[in-house]
């Protein structure tokens, strides 16, 4: 059965889920809330949006967003002129 609730939280329906916890998670979970100032509830929605938009994305997407803007040099471009310049002078 489902039963859409209408969070005084938030403006959109939820729906009421029922789940088991470890007594240490809840533990943490509730001192979270309280450090935060939210309800323990929207800890639980934000770490199921998060994983769920992890899980979503490609592999090669988490790669370009975890890798960018590591190079050190100046523009990428020029560099690539550069090394390659030095092959059309080889040959």
């Amino acid at each position: 059965m489902i039963s859409l609730v209408t969070n005084r939280y938030r403006a959109a329906p939820t729906i009421r889920t029922l789940i088991s916890l470890e007594p240490e998670d809840k533990s943490w979970l509730d001192r979270r809330a309280e450090e935060e100032g939210i309800a323990m509830t929207e800890i639980v929605r934000r770490a199921v949006r998060s994983y769920r938009e992890e899980s979503e994305s490609s592999s090669f997407e988490r790669l370009l967003a975890a890798t960018a803007g590591i190079w050190p040099g100046a523009d990428g471009l020029d560099y690539q002129r550069e090394i390659r310049a030095e092959w059309e002078d080889e040959g």
